[in-house]
C-alpha cells in the first residue's frame, strides 16, 4: 500500500533502538525524511546509517536527552517544520507503590507525559497552519489495564492519554491527527530488562522468564519492532485522517477487555 507520505518530514524520538527504531524504519520505507533523536550518539549514528542505506532518505540525527529542556530545544531546532511527530521515551523503573516518592513521580511525568506535551505544543501550530499533520505517541498497554509493578508508568502515561483525548479533537479540524499506540511486550531492550528482573527475583533462567511471559499472551510470542513500526506508519499515512484521539493496542491480545 502506498501510504501517500513520501517526501514528508518526521521527528522520531528515541529512535536508535526498539520501537522507536521500528517506527523510523517504517516511515523511511514510505519515503519519509527523518529527524532521529536518541541519547546515545553511537547507536543513533549506526541506526541512521543503516536506514539511509536501505531507503535513501534524508536523515538528521540529534544525540540529546529530549526530556531535558536544553536537549528538547536542540531537537526542535533541528526538526524545524516537521509534518509528523512520533514521541517515545523509555519507561520508569518497576517497583512497588511504597517505593516511590515525589521525585520519582516528577521524573516519570517529565519523561512520559510532560515531554510529549511540550513537543506537541511546539510542533502542532505549524502542522495546523499547513493544514496537515500526524502525531503518534508511544504509550503503553498499562493505560488500559494497569500493571502493578509499573505504577510510575501507569500514572504518567495515563495523564498523557487524557491530554491527548481533549487536544486531538481541537486540532482535528485543521487536518492534524493525534493518536496513541499502546504496546504490550515487544522484543526490545525493555523486555530484556523486565525479564532479567523476573529471572533474578524468581531464580529462574531468562528463557524460562520469557516463556512464562509468552504464555500469558494469546499470540504466544513477543511483538516485533517491524510490525509495531508498520502500525505507526499507517497512522501517519494519508489513509488515517479519520482516526482521531484513539488508543491502539498492540499487545497480542494480552489486555483482556471487550472495548
Amino acid at each position: 500500500m502506498d501510504l501517500g507520505i513520501a517526501g514528508k518530514r518526521a521527528l522520531v524520538c528515541a529512535s536508535s533502538k526498539g520501537l522507536g527504531r521500528g517506527c523510523a524504519e517504517a516511515l523511511a520505507a514510505a519515503g519519509v525524511h527523518l529527524v532521529m533523536n536518541a541519547r546515545g550518539a553511537e547507536a543513533l549514528e549506526e541506526t541512521a546509517a543503516a536506514i539511509r542505506a536501505a531507503h535513501d532518505v534524508e536523515i538528521t540525527t540529534v544525540a540529546a536527552d529530549v526530556t531535558a529542556d536544553a536537549g528538547r530545544a536542540e531537537v526542535l531546532a533541528a526538526a524545524g517544520d516537521v509534518d509528523i511527530l512520533v514521541t517515545n521515551a523509555g519507561g520508569p523503573p518497576p517497583g512497588l507503590w511504597s517505593d516511590w516518592d515525589r521525585e520519582d513521580f516528577i521524573a516519570a511525568l517529565d519523561a512520559n507525559m510532560l515531554t510529549p506535551i511540550a513537543l506537541m505544543k511546539a510542533l502542532l501550530p505549524g502542522m495546523m497552519a499547513r493544514g496537515w499533520g500526524r502525531v503518534v505517541n508511544i504509550t503503553s498497554q498499562s493505560v488500559k489495564a494497569p500493571i502493578p509493578v509499573l505504577g510510575l508508568s501507569n500514572a504518567a502515561r495515563t495523564g498523557l492519554t487524557g491530554y491527548v483525548a481533549g487536544t486531538a479533537r481541537q486540532v482535528a479540524p485543521s487536518g492534524v491527527t493525534i493518536n496513541n499506540i499502546l504496546p504490550g511486550i515487544h522484543d526490545t531492550d525493555r523486555a530484556t530488562a523486565l525479564d532479567t528482573g523476573v529471572s533474578q527475583q524468581q531464580s529462574i533462567t531468562m528463557d524460562e522468564a520469557r516463556a512464562n511471559r509468552e504464555a500469558t499472551i494469546p499470540a504466544r510470542r513477543y511483538g516485533t519492532r517491524e510490525e509495531f513500526g508498520a502500525t505507526c506508519a499507517f497512522l501517519c499515512s494519508q489513509h488515517a485522517g479519520f482516526i482521531v484521539g484513539q488508543n491502539i493496542l498492540l499487545d497480542g491480545g494480552a489486555t483482556n477487555a471487550t472495548i
